[in-house]
């Protein structure tokens, strides 16, 4: 924030004079004085080239921030990535959707779209979105190419960092800003070069020769103050950066248990002569996103955005001594390598380094902190429940069309007097090859636990995205009229609108994301006592266990309420909580997962239904809740 200050108030100056001096040459050019044949103080026009120029740098802003206003993807498509097909048969590809799918389930977020620079032979990967529920995840074929699964799961760990901890936001927001700094220098050589023109018409004598000498003089200075904002563009970009990357090193091995995997990674951009530099042209524009340097490890820049390549192997291998071994030949990818289910390896690090010892109580802060440093026991518990998914569902969810039908099956009621109706609306509304396909995915999907039910909807998302807007509206459509055919609205049904539509619709442009309208719990009281009276009563056996429950969510807050009566507790009345807890400052955000945790676990069990709730109440409020596991 002081640099980007310093910034405005430096390019601010910096035109000032400029504009000051040209003027005054103006004026010297004149038979009489003038208001500026000396240089001095002009309060009113300083005013007019600050807001002028504060105009420039808003309007160039913002318009690189509407550009990238459809999150990560829009970063993809500009840096030139291919989407990879979720069905793809290239070994690589499929290794790499398998583990960035394991670490979206066990991180608690939606699986993002995956992209590759094929034009990129270096190793190297990003992180791109405004928010998880947008976000993608790019690699250079090189890292493909040169890295094994442990090294490359070292590497996604790294950038789910960014995700998980809001790295992504920040870094995107930086990309605008700088584009309006930059815009400057830009208009600068746009006004040399209509000069061009102008110089031709004015050779046959000194009319209008003060007034031209002006503008180039501004021109050439646009270009001077541009490159000043490009430096401290840099400077800002280092500020944030560097550090943000030490932390999502620490966080990646905290996340696999695996320190030689990023290790590895790094050690291999080192030995690598293409090392992590990125050839395409907008890397400039986004180089503090990238895992390693973009502009090559070992090229020296001032206000470098990533740390040496050196430090950072020896802050995750203290036996690290600072030569990389060079790198000749790829990797050989064997079947085994694909298979979700991480191997056990010896080298890991034992699980009690997650924070807690295996069969103490969990504690809903400790749950809370586990936001953003997951570690290996949910990559294990992710990938047994992505095993668990029969092969027909897993590739009719990583293509648009199955996707669809897939989430149609997981809406079809268990009872086959409730399923006719809902069958009946599907065929009426939807075409039919997609009832058709629903139809031949609904016994397969019937066999699934609910922890299976939402993993698949977590792994659809990708290819649901891909659809077109006009395709989007016509699923909602049936969806909706799935949800009403049955007359009711079961918690599942209830978790894939929340997770699925809502989503979209913001994805697709016909929602924007809530605003922040709440910044004290004082005005929440009301839809803090409904959305905890309904966890209250989910898992409990009685009036009894609820109450304490319900008492200890609150003692979470410091504050005592009365709980709502069971028949007062709806889905309903839950969803307009929500949408009220969802207009929550940021900050307020923890205390309501945190009294939501300690809710459904005052019992010191989690059932199933507790846990949908639960994951809707963080889903609604934007947080990537990892999965809640009970003791034992």
């Amino acid at each position: 924030m002081a640099y980007f200050v310093l910034a405005v108030a430096g390019i601010v100056a910096a035109i000032y004079v400029i504009v000051v001096l040209g003027l005054g040459m103006m004026d010297g050019g004149r038979a009489g004085p003038g208001p500026y044949n000396e240089f001095g103080w002009h309060p009113e026009l300083l005013l007019v080239v600050a807001v002028a120029t504060m105009g420039v740098i808003a309007l160039g802003s913002l318009y690189k921030t509407s550009q990238l206003a459809s999150g990560g993807e829009a970063v993809a498509l500009m840096m030139g990535c291919r989407l990879v097909d979720g069905q793809t048969d290239n070994l690589a590809e499929r290794r790499l959707l398998n583990i960035v799918e394991e670490m979206a389930i066990a991180s608690g977020v939606p699986v993002p779209p995956v992209y590759v620079m094929d034009g990129e032979p270096s190793i190297n990967a990003f992180a791109a979105g405004f928010e998880p529920a947008d976000a993608v995840i790019a690699v250079s074929r090189g890292s493909l190419t040169y890295l094994d699964r442990d090294e490359i799961q070292g590497v996604i760990a790294h950038e789910f960092s960014h995700i998980l901890n809001g790295d992504m936001r920040l870094n995107l927001r930086l990309v605008g800003i700088l584009h309006g700094i930059l815009l400057l220098a830009v208009i600068g050589w746009y006004v040399l070069r209509s000069m061009r023109f102008s110089g031709r018409r004015s050779r046959g004598g000194d009319k209008g020769g003060g007034a031209l000498l002006l503008i180039i003089m501004i021109g050439a200075g646009l270009l001077v103050v541009g490159s000043i904002g490009l430096f401290f563009g840099r400077l800002i970009k280092s500020a944030v950066s560097r550090q943000r990357e030490y932390l999502a090193d620490a966080s990646a091995v905290q996340f696999t248990r695996l320190p030689d995997g990023i290790a590895g990674a790094l050690k291999k951009i080192g030995g690598l002569p293409e090392t992590s530099k990125i050839e395409d042209a907008h890397a400039e524009e986004i180089s503090h996103m990238f895992f390693g340097s973009a502009f090559g490890s070992f090229h020296w820049q001032l206000f470098a955005t990533h740390p040496p390549l050196a430090d950072r192997v020896l802050r995750i291998d203290p036996s690290f001594d600072g030569n990389f071994p060079q790198v000749v030949l790829p990797v050989r990818i064997a079947p085994q390598d694909v298979e979700r289910k991480p191997k056990p390896a010896e080298k890991r690090e034992p699980l009690q380094a997650l924070g807690r010892a295996a069969g103490a109580p969990l504690d809903p802060s400790g749950i809370l902190d586990r936001i953003g440093v997951p570690g290996l026991e949910q990559i294990v518990a992710a990938a047994a429940i992505l095993e668990g998914i029969p092969g027909p569902l897993q590739n009719a969810a990583h293509e648009p069309y199955g996707a669809r039908a897939v989430i149609y099956a997981l809406l079809l009621d268990g009872d086959d007097t409730m399923r006719a109706p809902q069958l009946q609306a599907l065929r009426e509304k939807a075409e039919i090859q997609s009832y058709q396909e629903t139809e031949r995915l609904a016994p397969v999907v019937d066999q699934l636990g609910d922890e299976h039910r939402l993993a698949l909807v977590d792994v659809a998302m990708p290819a649901l995205k891909k659809l077109s807007k006009v395709q989007f509206v016509q699923f909602r459509d049936n969806v909706d009229a799935l949800i009403r055919a049955d007359r009711k609205i079961d918690l599942l049904e209830y978790t894939v609108q929340l997770t699925v539509i809502r989503t979209l619709d913001i994805h697709f442009g016909l929602a924007a994301p809530p605003a922040v309208r709440y910044r004290r719990l004082d005005a929440l009281t009301d839809p803090m006592i409904d959305v905890l009276s309904v966890l209250a009563h989910s898992g409990a056996r009685d009036d009894d266990e609820a109450h304490l429950a319900f008492d200890a969510a609150w003692q979470r807050l410091g504050r005592t309420a009365s709980m709502r009566d069971r028949s007062d507790c709806t889905l309903k009345t839950f969803d307009h909580a929500l949408a009220m807890l969802a207009e929550t400052a940021p900050r307020l955000k923890r205390d309501i997962l945190e009294a939501s945790i300690a809710c459904v676990m005052a019992d010191r069990q989690v059932s199933a239904r507790e846990s949908q709730l639960v994951r809707a109440v963080a889903a609604n409020l934007g947080v990537p809740l990892p999965p809640i596991a009970t003791p034992g």
